[in-house]
């Protein structure tokens, strides 16, 4: 993404108006549509998406296994219960999201194709003038709206981060990254490389290892992977005992959520005994002659990046099969029949899949302005990771990192369905968020502490996120276990914000 971005000139065309403006229909744009609908009956809104269907990720990335890697009774909505395996498939989630269109009468608000390019708050009309462009037509579009919510996600769906390596122009294979995955891409039998050890490698991996001659995870680094059954025991007895689903739902949230608070403290408090779980784990499934310390255990503590759910355990299990391998080294360049590694050996390969992650993407790419100004993000300090200093009448869902993103989503979506209503009863048109005086001493500092969690995606990017505070009121602090008791009880008279 651009550090600044080109304001379009202002249109002649026919403008639409609606209360609120939602920007994105994945996970978080749909969650904010089906709030409006039933905490703010009579508000009219609009969802733009780019896409030519809802779901964002669940719908842009086809790569082999596409999974979740949060259980779906937290990425799932607290609304709509989740009655299938807790990790589940890409499709699995788009039909799960498409019966939440479907009972709330969603798809009348959803508008597809459209690429929303400018976004401009004026205070003397106290609205936003958003233009976009419909990408299947070409037409030119403009819409006002009293709030503007952005929940179109964190990362470029159309550029994924691919570093660049010596000789890869000479790889005489097939070179892809999984969010650009060609359809027509024949695997079978062939010798395949994946680089990278995150999430998207784990799943990818187990899912070729079947078909191919041999897949090879290469990884600079390891990282922390969880394992256990694709269920929940709790959920199946409930079922055995006729529970209704809705019940089953709320009962294993909270069972979840409670278990993910202990794990997660356990992290901080006892990181080397936590290490040594998820170690053991693996070994179980690998055997005590494999080399744990060379390709699965980290350098840093658990939960300093992101910890992924390997249901089945089988990633491992395709290790001990024979059909999967992980090598531990650097690349030195691509050689015409794969990879030389700087220890000297060559993985030979037909295809090389890049999980090597993705860009930032900070708001959409959308050139924003206030008052004629252009806005640069990272000048403004965050309110709670949702909004930011100097930008009315906007909210921005930024999920959690050590959570599954949906939980915040809804948080968000109560407390913004909470600031219109509070904005009607005052009689006002207008809210912000400015540093209070006892405020404007206190430390800025990045957005994310990358001692607490430092992913390479944040550390590339972080230089386009708004500035933190060293207060509560003013960062996003990654936990829901707080949030979920502080986020109703937020004062929205508090001098943090300002109406107009």
């Amino acid at each position: 993404m651009p550090d600044t971005a080109v304001l379009h000139q202002p249109t002649a065309l026919k403008t639409e108006h609606f209360d609120v403006l939602i920007v994105g229909a994945g996970i978080s744009g749909v969650g904010g549509a089906y709030h409006l609908t039933h905490q703010r009956p009579g508000t009219s809104f609009v969802v733009l998406e780019v896409q030519d269907q809802f779901g964002g990720t669940w719908w842009t990335h086809k790569y082999p296994g596409i999974r979740s890697d949060s259980d779906l009774h937290t990425f799932g909505y607290r609304f709509k219960p989740w009655t299938s395996a807790p990790i589940a498939t890409a499709g699995e989630i788009l039909t799960y999201m498409g019966e939440v269109i479907a009972e709330n009468d969603l798809a009348r608000h959803i508008r597809y194709h459209h690429k929303v390019r400018t976004a401009s708050f004026s205070r003397e009309t106290n609205l936003w003038t958003i233009e976009a462009t419909r990408t299947d037509t070409g037409e030119d579009l403009v819409f006002t709206a009293g709030f503007l919510w952005m929940c179109q996600g964190y990362y470029n769906h159309t550029q994924p981060y691919t570093p660049h390596w010596d000789g890869m122009d000479t790889f005489k294979g097939t070179i892809v990254h999984p969010m650009s995955w060609p359809e027509d891409l024949d695997y079978k039998g062939k010798r395949v490389v994946v680089i990278g050890s995150g999430a998207t490698a784990a799943t990818v991996v187990p899912a070729m290892a079947p078909d191919v001659a041999h897949v090879t995870m290469l990884q600079r680094s390891p990282t922390f992977f969880r394992t256990g059954r694709n269920a929940i025991a709790l959920a199946e007895e409930l079922r055995t005992l006729g529970v209704d689903e809705t019940w089953i739902h709320e009962i294993v949230r909270r069972k979840i959520l409670y278990e993910q608070s202990v794990f997660t403290r356990r992290c901080f408090s006892e990181p080397e005994t936590v290490k040594g779980e998820l170690l053991g784990a693996v070994r179980d499934v690998l055997g005590p002659d494999y080399d744990i310390d060379t390709h699965f255990t980290p350098s840093y503590r658990p939960w300093r990046q992101r910890i992924a759910f390997v249901p089945d355990a089988d990633l491992f299990k395709g290790i001990a099969g024979g059909k999967a391998s992980v090598v531990t080294d650097h690349i030195e360049r691509f050689v015409e029949n794969g990879i030389l590694l700087r220890s000297g050996q060559v993985l030979e390969s037909d295809i090389i899949v890049t999980a090597t992650g993705f860009n930032l993407n900070v708001l959409g790419d959308i050139a924003f302005s206030v008052d004629g100004a252009p806005l640069v993000f990272s000048d403004t300090v965050t309110y709670r990771g949702m909004m930011f200093t100097n930008v009315p009448n906007m909210v921005w869902v930024f999920g959690y990192l050590r959570a599954s993103w949906t939980l915040r989503a809804d948080l968000v979506g109560d407390f913004v369905c909470r600031v219109l209503g509070h904005m009607a009863a005052k009689g006002v048109s207008r809210i912000e968020v400015a540093l209070r005086p006892e405020d404007r001493g206190m430390a800025l500092l990045p957005w994310i502490d990358l001692e607490s969690f430092n992913p390479g995606y944040v550390m590339r990017g972080q230089h386009l996120l708004p500035k933190r505070g060293d207060k509560p009121e003013w960062q996003h602090n990654q936990d829901y276990w707080s949030e979920k008791d502080v986020f109703p009880a937020i004062d929205l008279d508090d001098a943090a914000f300002v109406y107009g």
